[in-house]
């Protein structure tokens, strides 16, 4: 069975916001080595078309964002959208029934599934869907933006945590509480 993940770069209060701030080098290295061994990407439409970036190479990448397109478009992706009427290379559109659509998913394969985007990961969660929560704080601090988490959860248990690269610190959870 797959296990769901949504794990994102946040804010010290607990904002989203890939363009204010950015992993260092290794940290950066360390999306690249997870990109490599998901079993595939589950998408929002607005963060669908935010890594559709990686999709096309651009003559001005590194060799780390090399790696990080390469591995990105190799997983499967599978897009949670009702407006969007088609989807990109190695991706799947799920427009209806998503619950079942998703259950399947966990059901029929293994290893880890990132869910990309609050609001999506925010839907899974109400639905019980969520088996992990990884939050990578950076020492940023935005006053407002996008939550990563888009409304009350359940208790959480801490399972892990970890430094990452030099300022970035990542927090494990699972849902459960402390019991």
């Amino acid at each position: 069975m797959a296990k769901l993940v949504f794990g994102m770069n946040i804010s010290l209060d607990g904002y989203v916001d890939h363009q204010k701030f950015a992993p260092d080098p290794i940290l950066f290295r360390h999306w690249i080595e997870q990109a490599r061994g998901l079993t595939g990407s589950l998408y929002g439409r607005r963060l669908y078309e935010v890594m559709r970036y990686w999709d096309e190479d651009n003559a001005e990448w590194t060799p780390e964002l090399h790696d990080f397109a390469l591995a990105w478009r190799r997983q499967p992706k599978w897009v949670v959208s009702r407006s969007l009427t088609s989807v990109g290379p190695n991706a799947t559109l799920i427009k209806e029934d998503i619950e079942t659509a998703i259950r399947g998913l966990k059901a029929e394969l293994a290893g880890e599934i990132q869910v990309g985007g609050p609001e999506l990961a925010g839907g899974l969660t109400d639905l019980g869907l969520i088996d992990e929560y990884r939050l990578y704080f950076h020492p940023v601090v935005l006053g407002h933006g996008k939550p990563f988490f888009t409304g009350p959860r359940p208790p959480l248990r801490l399972v892990a945590s970890d430094r990452i690269g030099g300022d970035a610190v990542r927090l494990t959870y699972v849902p459960g509480g402390s019991g």
